[in-house]
């Protein structure tokens, strides 16, 4: 049965079985997002990295990303080639520039260079993965590309649950995390394409002047850079914050393992997140979700900063419906682009937003250690807070008005 306007929600076995085995995919291959993250505190036990370094190798992915993303705009990739193949190409590199870390001195440039290699070849993975998925659907966009975030999200965690299982041998949970990534490019190749699927334009520096006179894309921009302000800063660092705050209410305990598995958790319930706001998205709004999402992930950080020298108990909860809220929102920002723009500029349109997000990402990341070390987490977490109002102010003029493709 093929799926047409009046069938869009219907999930066909033919579709069920490509997303199901593009989100699994998918979930394998990101898995290498944050390695160096996940397992920090255990090469700084081994060899001591100084804090600029400690934050490069986390902020190196995002830097490769914002620049692998143009670079497969500019290239056309994914429209010259089969978008599976792509992906299953870019994954496998991303796995080998991964597996580089057991073998690269800890902390050095070597080392922080196979992170930013595999922050641009990821860029063949996730952006490609989401083209693959909308081409399943349209009026069920906001679920299809919520799972495709949900799936980045579950995968970004699980470093996290590897280095926990892992315990202080962080060479193990590297080794791991480049074999989930290697089966993830190759499951790709056992999907489909789904009968919307169609090329993308290149990106064009015109982009630049229409992303910004378009008001109703203008606010989705400013939202999207609010949302992106606070996330891989808070995926990044919640580990080691936790691990902080853990050690300062009981020394004597094993703070650090608590803090990988609590930083785990607080990623992939973002994962659940992602799937109930995009089946709502296509419901009551894609712009209404964001705002209910940022308004739970500003208050989130506020109270963390509030009861970070409190009872632990009381920070994992909060934490944990921080990560929950923080993430939620992420997919309907790229959903809402496809709504807005002009087909013939849909694809160079989601490629700036998401470089422009994953750029400003790299200072985040890596200015979060620096200001931790001067004024402390809570600090910190005020200061991520910022990102989230900023998005709410601007997402609130799309409210209740709708969102239609305009004349550009």
């Amino acid at each position: 049965m093929s799926e047409t306007n009046g069938e869009a929600r219907v999930m066909t076995p033919g579709k069920h079985r490509s997303i199901s085995i593009l989100v699994l995919a998918e979930i394998l291959a990101m898995s290498v997002w944050f390695t160096s993250s996940a397992v920090l505190g255990d090469m700084n036990q081994e060899v001591q990295i100084d804090p600029w370094r400690q934050a490069l190798l986390a902020s190196g992915v995002q830097l490769g990303f914002a620049a692998g993303a143009l670079g497969y705009a500019i290239f056309g990739l994914a429209d010259k080639y089969d978008p599976r193949h792509v992906f299953a190409m870019s994954g496998l590199i991303a796995a080998l520039a991964n597996l580089g870390l057991i073998f690269a001195p800890i902390g050095s440039l070597f080392a922080i260079s196979l992170r930013l290699l595999t922050g641009i070849f990821l860029a063949g993975v996730y952006p490609v993965g989401m083209k693959i998925a909308v081409s399943w659907g349209q009026q069920d966009r906001g679920l299809l590309v919520g799972l495709l975030v949900g799936a980045l999200t579950l995968g970004s965690a699980a470093p996290h649950l590897l280095a926990f299982f892992g315990g202080a041998d962080w060479r193990a949970a590297v080794c791991f995390a480049s074999l989930f990534a290697l089966i993830g490019a190759g499951l790709v190749l056992f999907s489909a394409l789904g009968p919307f699927y169609s090329r993308a334009t290149h990106f064009s520096a015109k982009t630049l002047k229409m992303a910004w006179q378009h008001p109703s894309m203008r606010r989705v921009f400013i939202g999207y850079l609010g949302h992106m302000w606070e996330l891989y800063a808070f995926w990044a660092w919640i580990g080691i914050a936790l691990g902080a705050a853990f050690s300062v209410q009981d020394p004597g305990s094993t703070h650090q393992d608590m803090a990988k598995l609590i930083a785990f958790g607080a990623v992939a319930i973002g994962a659940i997140a992602c799937v109930i706001a995009g089946h709502f998205a296509d419901r009551i709004g894609k712009a209404k979700i964001t705002i209910l999402a940022m308004s739970g992930s500003a208050i989130s950080a506020l109270l963390a900063a509030l009861v970070f020298s409190g009872p632990p108990a009381l920070l994992i909860i909060v934490v944990l419906f921080w990560g929950a809220t923080i993430i939620a929102d992420s997919a309907q920002f790229s959903a809402l682009i496809a709504d807005i723009a002009p087909a013939q500029h849909v694809g160079s349109l989601m490629t700036l937003q998401t470089a422009l997000g994953f750029g400003l990402t790299v200072v985040t990341v890596q200015l979060t250690p620096w200001l931790a070390e001067m004024a402390g987490w809570p600090a910190v977490f005020i200061v991520l807070a910022i990102g989230p109002l900023i998005g709410i102010v601007a997402m609130r003029s799309l409210l209740g008005a709708g969102v239609h493709t305009q004349e550009i």
